[in-house]
C-alpha cells in the first residue's frame, strides 16, 4: 500500500511538472501597452488590491502606440509544489532597472536579491522601503509582479543547461577572463504562491514603460503648493511655545517656511502611542494649529500606528488587532474596515479636524527584531508577510482619504511603499544618512513609483551642511528633519546666506516643480529621474578585462559606467550634486547642447566635462531649448486664489515650448476639470530677434498667472 502511494505521488508530481512545463500563456492587453498574464491560481490579496490603485487608461491611450516587447515563447511560468517560478529572456547587451528602492546601484543585472519591506540596513539586497517588483529594461520595457510576498529575484544571474545563449566555457587555468559569475540570458523570480499576476509593460522608449507603470497604477501624486515649499520638522519634546518661536525665527530672518512638523513629544505617549495631544507641551491644541494656520504655516504631525493601552480607543480595537505587538502597542489589521474606522476616525477627529494638514508614519519598514514576526496572525486572515508588505501602502491610502472627504490635499511621509502607491503623496525618507547613497536612492525612485527626500539633519562641518542642503533643494521635498539636532538653516553661521539664498531658489522654482508633478499625475514621468531615462543619454563606456573587472559587473556586453550621482530634475534640468570634500566632478551631458542654469553659458554636447563650481553652487544644467518658469522667492507658497508674476527664463538657440500647469494648489478640484494647460512659446521673429509668448487663460479654469516676463539667458 505504502509503494502503491509513493507511486502514485511520483505519478502526479511528473504530471504536475509536465503540465506546468506546457503551460500556455494567454496575454491580454489590459490597458493601452500593457499586458497582463493569470498563472496559476493568484491569491486574493495583492498589492493593487492592497493600495486601490486604478489605471489611469486614457493617459494610457495618449503614450505611443508599443507591440508586446519580448518574445511570448522565450518566456516561462510555471506553478509547482505550490509555488510560481517566472522567467523572462535577457539579451546581451540588455541593463536592468528597478526592483524597489535601492541606495547603492542603479544597474540590477547581476544581482540577487530578496523583495522585502524592511529599514534600509546599507546593502542593496532586496531590503528596503520600497521593494517594488518592477523591473525595467534598456531596451525600453517593463515587468511588474502583483504579489504581496517576499520575492527571490535572479536579475540574469544563473546559466540554465537548456539557455539559448550559454556563455563560452573558460578555462581558469589558462585563460584571465574567466569568471565565477558567468553571463545568464533570464531574469528568474521564484513566488512563494500557487499563482500570480504578472503585467508587461510595452515602451517604445525605457521611459515610455515607466510612464505605463505609473499610470497603470493612478499615477502620480500632486501633492498641494505649499507641500513644495519648506519644512523644518522641530526637536521631539518641543511645545507649543517652541514650535511658534522656532516660526517666528524663519520669519524674523527671512527664510521660507510653509509647514512645520512635529515629532513624538506632541503625544502623551509614544512608541506605542496614545494618539493624544499631550496637555502640558499642547495646552490647546486647536488653537496652536489655527494660530500657524492664519501665518499660512502648516502643521505635519509624527505617528506610527501602534496602539499604546493609554489609547482611548485601546479595548475597542483589541478584536481587530494583530497576534503580536509593536513596542506593547497593538497592531491595527488595516484591511479590515472595523479596524480603520477606529483608527482613523480618531485622526480625523482629534487631529485633521482641527486643521492638521498632514502625517509622517514611521516604523510601518522593519527591523525584524521590532516589528511583528513573520508567524504572527491577522484577524483578517492576511499572512504577517503580506501585512509586511503592504502595511506602508495601508496606511497612505487611508489617511490620504481623510483629506479627500475634506478636499484638501495632504502632502505627508512615510517609511514603506510598494507597487500600487504612485498616487498617494507621501515622500519615503528613513534614518541612514549617507549623502552620497541618497541621490543614488533619488535616482532609483523614479524606477519604483515612489517619492523620496535626501533630507538634512546636522553635519559636521559647513561645507556638509552646504552641500546636503543644495540636493534637498532640487528633490520632492525641502526638509530639515531637526527632530533629534534641533538644528536651523542658520545654524551654521558661514554658510547661512548660502542656504537662505537656496531656499528662496527652491520658493522661485515652485511653478516649475508644480508643472513637474502635474506631468507626473497626468502623464506618469517621474518628476526626479535617472540619465538612463533622459534621451540622448549615453554614458561612459566601462572596458572590462580580466577577472577582478568582471566580478564587479560580469556583463561586459552590457557595460557601461553606472551614473548614480546625477540626475534630472523636471523636464529641463540635470543636477549633478558635489559631496562634502570634494571640489571637482565629472559630468556626463546627454546629446544636445547644454547650458548652465545660472548664468546661460553654453557648457557643451554629448560630453564628459570637468567642473569646479565653487562651494555656493550645485553645478545644474538645462537643456537646449529650455524654458523654466519662476515666480517671486515668497516666504509661504501662493495661496488658492493668490496670483503671482513669473519669470520665464529661455536657454540656447532652439525654439521653446513649455505646458505650465495651474489649479487652486489645494483642493481635489483638478480630479473633476478644474485646471488648465497654458502653453509658453519662445522662438525668433522675422528679424531673428526671441520672442516669448503665453497663451491666454482658460475661461473658467483657475488662473494664478500675474504678469509674464521673460528672461534670455543665453547672451
Amino acid at each position: 500500500m505504502n509503494n502503491t502511494r509513493r507511486l502514485l505521488l511520483v505519478i502526479l508530481l511528473i504530471v504536475e511538472t509536465a503540465i506546468a512545463r506546457s503551460q500556455n500563456l494567454s496575454w491580454t492587453e489590459t490597458a493601452p501597452g500593457v499586458w497582463k498574464v493569470v498563472a496559476g491560481q493568484p491569491e486574493a490579496y495583492d498589492l493593487i488590491k492592497a493600495s486601490g490603485a486604478t489605471p489611469n487608461k486614457e493617459a494610457l491611450a495618449a503614450i505611443a502606440q508599443a507591440s508586446f516587447p519580448l518574445s511570448q515563447s522565450d518566456i516561462s511560468i510555471k506553478v509547482v509544489d505550490g509555488k510560481t517560478y517566472l522567467r523572462f529572456p535577457l539579451q546581451k547587451e540588455e541593463q536592468l532597472y528597478g526592483f524597489g528602492l535601492n541606495f547603492q546601484t542603479v544597474h540590477q543585472r547581476g544581482k540577487i536579491s530578496q523583495l522585502h519591506v524592511d529599514h534600509y540596513g546599507g546593502k542593496d539586497n532586496g531590503r528596503t522601503h520600497a521593494p517594488t517588483p518592477f523591473y525595467v529594461s534598456s531596451k525600453g520595457y517593463g515587468v511588474f509582479i502583483n504579489s504581496a510576498r517576499y520575492l527571490n529575484i535572479y536579475a540574469g544571474t544563473a546559466v540554465r543547461k537548456d539557455s539559448k545563449t550559454a556563455p563560452v566555457v573558460k578555462d581558469r587555468n589558462t585563460d584571465k577572463s574567466w569568471s565565477s559569475r558567468p553571463y545568464s540570458d533570464a531574469v528568474e523570480i521564484l513566488v512563494p504562491a500557487a499563482g500570480v499576476e504578472v503585467y508587461v509593460f510595452g515602451g517604445p522608449t525605457a521611459l515610455d514603460a515607466v510612464r505605463r507603470f505609473n499610470l497603470f497604477n493612478g499615477g502620480g501624486c500632486l501633492p498641494p503648493r505649499w507641500g513644495l515649499g519648506f519644512t523644518q520638522r522641530v526637536k521631539s519634546l518641543y511645545t507649543s511655545e517652541e514650535v511658534k518661536k522656532e516660526v517666528a525665527a524663519f520669519r524674523e530672518k527671512g527664510y521660507p517656511l510653509d509647514y512645520i512638523g512635529l515629532e513624538p513629544g506632541w503625544q502623551s505617549k509614544s512608541y506605542p502611542c496614545t494618539f493624544s495631544w499631550d496637555s502640558v507641551r499642547y495646552p490647546n491644541p486647536a488653537g496652536f494649529v489655527q494660530e500657524l494656520l492664519k501665518e499660512n504655516i502648516r502643521v505635519n504631525l509624527w505617528t506610527n500606528p501602534y496602539v499604546s493601552p493609554d489609547a482611548p480607543f485601546y479595548k475597542a480595537i483589541i478584536p481587530y488587532s494583530s497576534s503580536h505587538t509593536v513596542w506593547n502597542g497593538l497592531v491595527p489589521d488595516l484591511t479590515m474596515p472595523q479596524a480603520r474606522t477606529l483608527f482613523f476616525d480618531q485622526l480625523k477627529s482629534n487631529q485633521v479636524a482641527m486643521g492638521v494638514s498632514g502625517y509622517k508614519i514611521d516604523e510601518v519598514d522593519g527591523y525584524d527584531h521590532y516589528l511583528w514576526p513573520d508567524v504572527a496572525s491577522f484577524p483578517s486572515g492576511i499572512t504577517a508577510e503580506q501585512m509586511r508588505q503592504t502595511y506602508g501602502l495601508l496606511v497612505q491610502r487611508y489617511s490620504e482619504e481623510i483629506y479627500h472627504q475634506q478636499n484638501k490635499r495632504t502632502f505627508g511621509l512615510v517609511r514603506a511603499s510598494n507597487a500600487g502607491g504612485v498616487s498617494f503623496p507621501y515622500v519615503i525618507y528613513n534614518d541612514y544618512y549617507n549623502h552620497e547613497d541618497f541621490i543614488t536612492a533619488l535616482i532609483n525612485s523614479g524606477f519604483s513609483g515612489v517619492l523620496w527626500t535626501p533630507e538634512a539633519r546636522a553635519s559636521k562641518t559647513s561645507e556638509e551642511w552646504l552641500r546636503r542642503f543644495q540636493t534637498v533643494i532640487f528633490s520632492p521635498m525641502a526638509m530639515i528633519n531637526a527632530w533629534a539636532s534641533g538644528t536651523k538653516p542658520w545654524s551654521y553661521p558661514e554658510v547661512a546666506e548660502p542656504i537662505k539664498q537656496l531656499a528662496l531658489l527652491r520658493m522661485q522654482m515652485m511653478p516649475y516643480w508644480y508643472s513637474a508633478f502635474a506631468r507626473y499625475h497626468f502623464e506618469g514621468i517621474p518628476p526626479f529621474r535617472a540619465m538612463n531615462l533622459e534621451e540622448g543619454f549615453v554614458p561612459e563606456i566601462k572596458k572590462e578585462s580580466g577577472s577582478a573587472n568582471l566580478e564587479e559587473n560580469p556583463y561586459a556586453e552590457a557595460v557601461s559606467k553606472e551614473i548614480k550621482d546625477q540626475y534630472m530634475a523636471g523636464d529641463y534640468l540635470l543636477i549633478a550634486p558635489l559631496f562634502a570634500g570634494q571640489q571637482t566632478r565629472k559630468v556626463v551631458l546627454p546629446k544636445g547642447k547644454w547650458y548652465d542654469f545660472y548664468t546661460g553659458a553654453f557648457v557643451g554636447d554629448g560630453q564628459v566635462i570637468t567642473v569646479t563650481p565653487g562651494l555656493d553652487k550645485i553645478p545644474v544644467y538645462v537643456k537646449d531649448g529650455a524654458i523654466i518658469p519662476m515666480m517671486k522667492p515668497l516666504l509661504h507658497a501662493p495661496v488658492a486664489g493668490e496670483r503671482v508674476d513669473l519669470t520665464v527664463r529661455y536657454y540656447g538657440e532652439k525654439p521653446g515650448k513649455y505646458m505650465l500647469y495651474d489649479d487652486d494648489g489645494e483642493t481635489y478640484n483638478y480630479e473633476k476639470g478644474d485646471y488648465s494647460w497654458r502653453e509658453i512659446k519662445v522662438e525668433k521673429d522675422k528679424s531673428g530677434k526671441l520672442k516669448g509668448t503665453i497663451s491666454a487663460s482658460v475661461k473658467g479654469k483657475p488662473n494664478t498667472v500675474g504678469n509674464v516676463t521673460f528672461e534670455f539667458m543665453t547672451k
